[in-house]
């Protein structure tokens, strides 16, 4: 369940993601917080680059390993614009970040994607249930999705 403390941090990771595209980047942000309620650390896309690992997702799973002991990381919440890729949700299972809350989901990606023209991604887009056993997953949220979606639509027609 989607509660206004989660609405409030997953507006933050729509305004990272925007932040992205502003920097010529794809547009998806990730905030970690802890139990506590506390910002820990947030980052948007760097794929720009020519790194495609250069997600946040996983910036928040290699600064999670480095940084909190695994308790933490388990009481922790990452909160991001898109739902995680394969490898992103594999690494937040490998350090132990368990619940996860998006914006837009793997699917409604895929689906924009398609309908926006672009070629296929290299990686098979599959849920984050389908690839971490027991996780804590809310999402989407329909109207912070839409708005994710005219990001990716503004991405896309910057490149014709």
């Amino acid at each position: 369940m989607i509660t206004e403390t989660d609405l409030h941090y997953l507006k933050r990771c729509v305004e990272l993601a925007e932040q992205a595209l502003e920097k010529g980047d794809e547009p998806f942000g990730s905030v970690l917080v802890s139990a506590q309620g506390e910002v820990l650390f947030e980052d948007h896309n760097h794929v720009a680059s020519g790194d495609h690992t250069q997600h946040p997702e996983f910036a928040i799973a290699r600064w999670a390993a480095e940084h909190m002991a695994p308790d933490e990381r388990a009481e922790a919440i990452v909160y991001t614009s898109g739902e995680h890729c394969p490898m992103c949700a594999a690494a937040h299972g490998w350090v132990g970040l368990r619940r996860i809350v998006y914006a837009s989901s793997s699917e409604q990606l895929a689906g924009w994607m398609k309908e926006l023209g672009a070629p296929p991604s290299p990686v098979r887009n599959l849920s984050i249930p389908e690839i971490l056993t027991d996780p804590d997953v809310d999402g989407p949220v329909p109207e912070l999705a839409e708005q994710v979606h005219q990001l990716h639509r503004r991405l896309h027609e910057s490149k014709q």
